[in-house]
């Protein structure tokens, strides 16, 4: 069994792993929203980067047969879709029990008590009604996590049913807020063979996929049979310090983001992270050696959970922001990125009659203005700009980016990878791998790899002598 290596991204906001092999080949990526109990951020990520490996081992193996290669993409993205589907089922599961089963926390009489219970059975009955039409296959996901794609759900019919039942929004919010809480503690990868028996079946329910039985069947066997044997493991991340590892399992963010744009885009020179609660502009080498950095004081002010906070403000998903804000017509001039005076200034802005799409193209170009002053500072943009963190998602961020870096800079290359939020995670991954520890582990896997083949070779020569 070879050995694999696994970099961990604790942020603010999300918490990233990747895995990587002996050939630092990525094998999978993680991602969930932090918690307060890290070691369990932790471990789900861990979990989502090994039920993507084993995803990625599926999709090969299905490309060995014959009767499947010219459909396998097709049929992945299928099983795919319904496997997001059967989990999140089982998380709105676990969200609904949990609302409906707080009653007694409610501190209301017992006729509203029954109108609330009422409106959430209707709420959530809508929600998993909904919930096919977000797991389609050609549909992509508009967020990596349950709390985005429900809440959206949730506030959408919860706006209607407390209109019609004269039932008060803000009650309602408050029940769904105290339950995605404790939702979100929770580890459902348990149940990962139930989602993908879930996903075989739909997938040969339907008629284009319904002759694929026995290779798919054949597939999901050798996925579920995937061990991983984890050599090394190196922690870096916002909340690296509070991780249960060995100071030397431990790198900072800024060599983890340098040697982790490097190794997904060679060429780099400069780097710009912009994640939940920091902002960093560094400058490596052509080794992706850290050169130079410079990060923002303690203010979160124009990161990821600026966004947030926005987010809040206007009762939407942070995954929406973006879109709305590539929607505007004019960017509305904002004066301060701060966190605290946000929800005033945007408040001030919406009673003037500003449009939330131009408020939010305003702030969008804030945040980048800021984060330009750091580039500045950190020696300035240098040919290959690699762009990493989460906000890196965000379309109307990196559209303000791609703007000023030419404005200021020139027609420089700028990289933004769909994976840029994992950038940290593989630069830890690398170091994991690149530890002595981890070369020398490698190094006894080999042997044990040589003694096993010497034996057959042996008795093949006899064979041939006689």
């Amino acid at each position: 069994m070879d050995g694999c290596y696994i970099g961990i991204d604790l942020g603010s906001t999300t918490t990233k792993a990747v895995i990587i092999d002996s050939d630092e080949r990525v094998l999978g990526r993680g991602i969930t929203n932090s918690r307060s109990n890290y070691e369990l951020a932790c471990q789900i990520a861990r979990e989502e980067a090994e039920i993507d490996a084993r995803f990625i081992t599926l999709s090969q193996h299905l490309e060995q047969s014959r009767s499947v290669c010219e459909q396998r993409e097709e049929l992945m993205a299928n099983l795919s879709s319904y496997y997001g589907l059967a989990h999140y089922l089982r998380q709105l599961k676990a969200l609904s029990d949990d609302c409906l089963g707080a009653r007694e926390r409610w501190l209301c009489s017992e006729d509203e008590a029954e109108k609330i219970c009422d409106a959430l059975s209707f709420i959530f009955s809508e929600m998993e009604k909904d919930a096919p039409n977000e797991f389609q296959p050609e549909k992509l996901s508009q967020s990596d996590f349950f709390r985005d794609l429900a809440s959206s759900a949730y506030m959408r019919h919860a706006e209607r049913v407390c209109t019609e039942r004269s039932l008060s929004f803000g009650r309602m919010i408050g029940l769904f807020d105290g339950a995605i809480l404790r939702v979100e503690n929770q580890s459902f990868a348990g149940d990962f063979e139930d989602y993908l028996e879930f996903a075989r079946l739909k997938t040969l329910d339907d008629p284009r996929f319904a002759t694929f039985g026995d290779p798919i069947s054949t597939s999901v066997a050798a996925t579920l049979n995937k061990t991983f044997n984890v050599i090394n493991t190196v922690g870096t991340g916002y909340g690296r310090l509070t991780l249960p590892f060995d100071k030397q399992q431990i790198r900072s963010e800024i060599l983890c983001h340098g040697l982790g744009a490097h190794f997904m885009f060679p060429k780099t020179r400069t780097v710009l992270d912009i994640g939940g609660q920091d902002t960093k502009a560094i400058q490596i080498d052509e080794k992706g050696i850290v050169t130079a950095f410079q990060m923002n004081d303690r203010c979160a002010a124009g990161c990821g959970r600026y966004l947030g906070y926005i987010a809040d403000e206007m009762n939407m998903g942070v995954h929406q922001l973006g879109p709305m804000a590539m929607q505007s017509s004019k960017t509305v001039k904002i004066n301060s990125t701060c966190t605290v005076f946000a929800g005033a200034e945007l408040r001030e802005r919406l009673a003037l009659g500003e449009k939330r799409e131009d408020i939010l193209a305003g702030l969008h170009r804030a945040i980048i203005l800021r984060a330009m002053s750091l580039l500045a500072r950190s020696g300035g943009v240098m040919s290959e700009f690699t762009f990493t963190g989460g906000v890196a998602k965000n379309e109307a961020a990196t559209s303000a980016l791609k703007t000023l870096v030419i404005e200021n800079y020139g027609d420089v290359t700028i990289n933004i990878s769909h994976d840029s939020i994992y950038t940290g995670a593989i630069g830890a991954a690398l170091f994991a791998k690149r530890d002595p520890r981890g070369v020398m582990a490698d190094l006894e896997i080999s042997k044990l790899k040589v003694k096993k083949k010497a034996p057959q070779k042996m008795a093949g020569m006899a064979s041939v002598a006689t």
